[in-house]
C-alpha cells in the first residue's frame, strides 16, 4: 500500500513539474516593438485625458500637468523609434 502512495506521489510530481523541450513562448520583442506598444498606450492616455477633460472630471491644473507629461514621453518613445528605425534601415559599406 505504502508502494502505490510513493508512486502516485511520484506521478503527481512529474506531472506538475514536468516540462516539455520545447515551449512556446510566443515571438520575441524586441526594443523597437516594445516602444511601439509603449507609445499606442501613451496616445490612447492622451485621448482619454482629453476626453476626461472635456467632459469636466479633470481639473485645468491636472490636465496640463499630466498632458505636459504624456507629451513628454511620447516625443521620446518616437525619438528613440526613430533613431533605432534608422539604424536599421542605413546600408552598410563594405569596402571592395
Amino acid at each position: 500500500m505504502i508502494l502505490f502512495y510513493i508512486v502516485a506521489t511520484i506521478a503527481a510530481l512529474v506531472y506538475v513539474f514536468y516540462l516539455p523541450e520545447k515551449i512556446f513562448l510566443g515571438p520575441e520583442k524586441t526594443r523597437a516593438s516594445f516602444l511601439r506598444e509603449r507609445k499606442d498606450a501613451v496616445y490612447e492616455n492622451l485621448r482619454d485625458l482629453n476626453f476626461e477633460y472635456k467632459a469636466g472630471k479633470v481639473p485645468d491644473a491636472d490636465y496640463y500637468s499630466l498632458k505636459s507629461s504624456l507629451q513628454d514621453e511620447a516625443a521620446t518613445l518616437l525619438a528613440e523609434i526613430a533613431r533605432l528605425e534608422s539604424k536599421t534601415a542605413s546600408p552598410r559599406r563594405t569596402k571592395g
